[in-house]
């Protein structure tokens, strides 16, 4: 073989080798173009589902963080019953619910949220959460404001149960002084002596035999008894319940009495001794035992039974 002809031979092989090359490296070239756009793609999805989980579990956690909000309110609210809360907080207070109610009917109805959407909803999440601490922090004040005037009221209560006691004390008190100054006011009587006696005025044994009754008794001093004519009233009651005499009749603890003989007297507050009242005997007398009662300005002065003999 000649120089020429195997010098074209190797021109030709490596002509066939590079060609071969050539097709090589295309395809080569070629798969890994494929392979590069397949990974990107796959890298794409990946961190579009990446993005997307991550929305998925900040929305998941918005959606929590609404329920906890919605807690939160619900727990101030029923707090609130309990004080009165003035109409600007209260409006206040409803705004913010219907926000949460809406916020959450989005989450309910849209379940993929944009990032954007999201950043926005966690926006007005912590507007809401500014809401719901200045709620409670003015059902804080409104409380102690309350638990304030609790107190007041009861220290007042305290105060006007005192008083009350006071004055109760202060009425009985009144009601002792006056009592007191009304017996002190009072006449008293000492030495009652109750006495049958003879037509000739002397005493009878014999009550049957009596023609006259004599009842004598001593005003002491007295210098709280107001001054002036006294009227003074006797009843004598028989062994049998009656009364003697019945000639007229006088005032006595809102009832009217009727009374056996009467004297009047004039009462300086000095002492008056041998004081006697007579009735005339005009009816049959029985022994036994005999009521003797004297009464004066509507007080009972004495009250003292006597035993007469046949």
């Amino acid at each position: 073989m000649t120089n020429d002809k195997k010098t074209s031979v190797l021109i030709g092989s490596l002509g066939a080798v590079v060609a071969i090359v050539t097709i090589l490296f295309v395809w080569l070239y070629s798969s890994q173009s494929d392979l590069i756009e397949q990974a990107y793609k796959v890298n794409t999805e990946l961190k579009n589902a990446n993005e997307q989980l991550k929305l998925e579990n900040e929305q998941i956690q918005l959606n929590n963080e609404f329920m906890v909000l919605d807690n939160q309110f619900q727990a101030i609210e029923n707090q609130a019953v309990k004080i009165v809360v003035n109409d600007s907080i209260t409006a206040e207070y409803e705004q913010a619910k219907k926000k949460i109610e809406e916020l959450r009917k989005e989450l309910k109805t849209e379940k993929n949220k944009s990032a954007k959407r999201i950043k926005e909803l966690q926006g007005e999440i912590e507007t809401l959460k500014g809401i719901l601490r200045h709620y409670v922090a003015q059902i804080d004040t409104l409380s102690k404001e309350n638990a304030g005037l609790r107190a007041e009221n009861e220290e007042i209560k305290n105060i006007n149960t005192e008083l009350a006691s006071q004055m109760g004390l202060v009425t009985q008190e009144k009601k002792v002084l006056e009592e007191r100054m009304e017996l002190a006011e009072k006449l008293n009587v000492t030495g009652v002596t109750f006495s049958a006696l003879k037509k000739n005025g002397k005493n009878e044994k014999k009550i049957t035999k009596a023609k006259q009754l004599k009842v004598m008794f001593t005003i002491p001093q007295n210098n709280s008894t107001p001054v002036g004519v006294k009227n003074l009233y006797l009843r004598i009651i028989t062994p049998e319940g009656t009364l003697l005499g019945g000639v007229g009749s006088f005032k006595f603890e809102n009832t009217t009495l009727q009374y056996t003989a009467s004297k009047q007297i004039e009462y300086g507050g000095e002492e008056i001794n041998d004081i006697s009242i007579y009735w005339d005997v005009n009816t049959a007398l029985n022994p036994g035992e005999y009521l003797v009662e004297i009464f004066t300005d509507g007080y009972r002065l004495a009250s003292r039974r006597y035993m007469m003999k046949k």
